[in-house]
């Protein structure tokens, strides 16, 4: 599987599921079946038995959807599993020692939040995609710092890489965000909010990424 290639569509980041595994797969696979291009697992918990059992898990889920699976953060985790790569903030493992340890192959996504220079500087350093947001109110991060549409349309300008959007994107407001440059759709609760309905939204938002 050349996972570089894939660095468009719908991004479904996991929710915190508080150790309730079974449900975190099965919602997963939902929004593979709706056709998310990219996972990454986010769990920012201390039990690291069950962060290791879920990102194995959660690796082979996505080797049967054949899509690339990142690990938020923890780049030893991403080696232990074996995992496509890794996503980090401004204030995690550098992206060059990230690099090192994964191997050209693996993908690095990084945070750059409000700011192009830190997108520019992200590109000098080699990852392969960037991250802004967040664009709207998120559950998720409601302090975060805002970003707006036009920072998209400036960074589709000035990188040559794809660029994902995040922060409480819905399928109500997606659509700006895609025709100002955003290349990738960055979701979690505006996927995982209803059990019922994963794989129903994560189809809308393909539509609107393709349309």
């Amino acid at each position: 599987m050349n996972t570089k290639a894939n660095l468009r569509g719908l991004y479904a980041i996991t929710p915190e599921y508080n150790g309730d595994t079974s449900n975190l797969l099965g919602q997963v696979e939902q929004a593979l079946r709706g056709g998310a291009k990219l996972l990454q697992y986010r769990n920012k918990g201390t039990n690291q038995q069950q962060r290791l059992l879920e990102s194995k898990a959660l690796l082979d889920l996505c080797r049967d959807y054949a899509v690339p699976f990142l690990i938020n953060d923890d780049v030893h985790l991403a080696r232990h599993v074996g995992a496509d790569g890794v996503h980090l903030g401004q204030n995690d493992t550098d992206p060059v020692l990230a690099r090192s340890l994964l191997g050209p192959q693996a993908i690095i996504g990084i945070s750059c939040y409000n700011k192009l220079d830190l997108a520019l500087t992200a590109q000098s350093l080699g990852v392969d995609y960037v991250a802004f947001g967040r664009f709207f109110p998120s559950k998720t991060k409601p302090t975060a710092v805002l970003a707006d549409l036009e920072l998209l349309a400036k960074a589709k300008f000035a990188l040559h890489l794809p660029i994902a959007a995040i922060g409480g994107i819905t399928t109500a407001n997606a659509l700006p965000l895609i025709n100002q440059g955003a290349d990738m759709l960055a979701i979690i609760e505006g996927l995982f909010a209803n059990n019922s309905t994963v794989q129903s939204v994560a189809t809308e938002f393909n539509k609107l990424l393709t349309m």
